[in-house]
């Protein structure tokens, strides 16, 4: 939670209407909800059923089942929106729908996959590769499949490189290998569910720092963290 909200005045939320925008189960308004004065869940799938039960005793939490790009609300509706891995994944540009955003809330917190922008050259040439992957196996509908290929991404890649990553850091050089910062930390199990998103999501849209910097054409103020998980920023009209 903390890794994301690194540059949120969480102190600021007690009389704040929060809403959280393709919130799934609920994970992040799990934690939101103890800041702010009433959380809106937002999510287009079932997840909204899951988060729901979740969070059934939170007396501040309001739940809708709607499309994030055909919201029923009213402009100005919530004092801060977060919208945490997901417009990546959407048909539209990203970034413009970021822009879109705008109009429901003066303050918004937004993760967005990164262009792997600030890492060596040969993340990305690692990334083409991924990519090149991911579309064909995006289209298999197979959940033992599915299972199977995470299990085995999991142990036969992510888990070797989080463990050399292990004795760079012994150099300070860990950074240097790719998986290594973000998942030196995290469990087996989140690690397999990030080789199934990773994998089987059909659309993955990227940006670098630049690019999200020049929101600055729609906010007054647009704050890019430097901390883990890139990017996640914060955007101020």
């Amino acid at each position: 939670f903390e890794g994301y909200f690194d540059a949120v005045d969480l102190a600021g939320w007690s009389q704040a209407r929060v809403c959280d925008l393709g919130c799934g189960m609920g994970r992040w308004s799990a934690f939101a909800k103890d800041f702010c004065k009433e959380i809106v869940l937002v999510d287009f799938s079932d997840a909204i059923f899951e988060a729901r039960k979740n969070l059934a005793q939170a007396s501040n939490a309001l739940f809708f089942m709607c499309d994030l790009k055909q919201l029923p609300f009213r402009d100005n509706f919530a004092d801060f929106l977060l919208c945490l891995g997901v417009l990546h994944h959407l048909p539209t540009p990203c970034l413009e729908e970021v822009r879109r955003l705008k109009r429901f809330s003066p303050k918004l917190l937004i993760f967005l996959y990164y262009a792997l922008d600030n890492r060596p050259w040969y993340f990305r040439v690692l990334l083409k590769g991924v990519t090149a992957a991911r579309r064909p196996l995006s289209r298999i509908r197979n959940r033992a499949f599915r299972k199977m290929f995470s299990w085995a991404g999991t142990w036969l890649t992510y888990v070797p490189l989080v463990m050399l990553g292990r004795v760079f850091q012994f150099f300070r050089a860990g950074r240097f290998i790719p998986l290594y910062d973000f998942y030196h930390d995290k469990s087996v199990r989140r690690i397999e569910q990030d080789v199934y998103d990773r994998f089987f999501t059909r659309i993955e849209q990227r940006v670098t720092r630049r690019q999200i910097l020049e929101l600055r054409d729609t906010f007054q103020r647009v704050t890019v963290s430097e901390r883990l998980p890139y990017w996640h920023f914060v955007c101020e009209r």
